[in-house]
């Protein structure tokens, strides 16, 4: 057997002998054009039937497309490729990929120009949300009358870190709409399985309570199907955690809360209550933490600790407790006047 190209007789690979096979041979195989489409607003792409990988930066898109498209031989062992954008003129890429390998003890190099055109459309997720698209509208009231600026502006950038988190796999967790209205603040969200979770954790950190309803929107001109819109009302407290309150006739301070329950500890006798949110009603917010004034200790006894009002300077007796049992002469304490009496807290 010769070798084709140069005619010497020994052992050959595809016809070819151990220094002519280097000079034939070819790492990779890479089309001279390709094309990617993708969405013009969030940089997904279209592949295999379906919308993936949103929000890559341009450079990434046209570098994965270029990496799908290259074949390597498979006889090549260890090929080091190099892919590098040379410029992008309106939506064609113009890209090289090198490559090197070690072929019969010989370094091969080779280079392939490769033109990568990115037609550009708009993904389903994308045209609903320009078009104010939403499944379920959050509706935040008080039991106040109004809620107060701080509070509106405290839970907005909440809702917008919480939105950006569920984002990463719900692309319908945005907010299409805020609208400012008397009664509160509506937020329509383009997915009610993110609007439902936004809600819960609304409610986990801010307390209230949640009721959902349906309504009739419109009906399906292609199947008749009547479409609906989830309604979630989140009905807040009046109270935030360090607040004074009355309940079934005891005095107490708001300690914390989560979902379920209102934890607070009743200042006559320090046990620690919960209230379900479901008896919100009964409520009544009494004094803020912010009402809270500092004392000092003028005596103390066996059985008594006497503690200067500060705002009638008159001297008041408590029973010493576990809870007030440490303070000495002279230590600070702090004290909340509520319906004529003084407690400490």
């Amino acid at each position: 057997m010769f070798c084709y190209l140069c005619g010497k007789s020994e052992v050959l690979m595809d016809g070819l002998c151990k220094n002519c096979y280097p000079k034939q041979y070819h790492i990779l195989t890479v089309p001279s054009n390709i094309s990617v489409k993708i969405c013009a607003h969030c940089n997904a792409k279209f592949f295999d039937g379906k919308w993936v990988d949103a929000n890559l930066i341009q450079e990434e898109i046209i570098y994965r497309a270029i990496e799908e498209s290259i074949i390597v031989n498979p006889s090549s062992k260890n090929p080091v490729i190099d892919m590098n954008i040379i410029q992008i003129r309106g939506t064609i890429a113009e890209s090289v990929v090198e490559a090197t390998d070690i072929v019969c003890g010989v370094e091969v190099y080779e280079t392939h120009d490769i033109n990568v055109r990115l037609n550009k459309g708009v993904c389903p997720t994308c045209s609903k949300r320009n078009s104010n698209y939403y499944e379920a509208v959050i509706q935040l009231r008080s039991q106040m009358k109004k809620i107060d600026d701080k509070k509106k502006d405290e839970i907005d950038v909440f809702i917008d870190k919480y939105l950006d988190k569920l984002y990463i796999k719900d692309k319908l967790a945005y907010v299409s709409q805020r609208v400012e209205i008397k009664e509160g603040v509506d937020y329509y969200i383009g997915s009610l399985k993110s609007a439902r979770k936004l809600s819960s954790a609304i409610q986990e950190n801010f307390g209230g309570v949640i009721t959902e309803s349906e309504r009739l929107v419109t009906k399906n001109r292609d199947t008749g199907k009547n479409i609906f819109r989830v309604w979630i009302a989140i009905r807040l407290p009046s109270f935030f955690v360090g607040d004074f309150i009355e309940f079934e006739d005891k005095i107490a301070k708001i300690l914390n809360f989560d979902r379920k329950k209102v934890s607070v500890l009743e200042l006559n006798d320090n046990s620690v209550i919960n209230i379900f949110w479901n008896k919100l009603d009964g409520i009544k917010t009494l004094k803020s933490s912010f009402d809270v004034e500092k004392s000092s200790v003028m005596s103390k006894s066996p059985t008594i600790l006497q503690i200067l009002d500060p705002k009638t300077y008159e001297v008041v007796d408590f029973p010493i407790s576990q809870d007030i049992e440490n303070y000495s002469i002279g230590d600070e304490v702090d004290t909340i006047s509520i319906n004529g009496g003084l407690y400490i807290v």
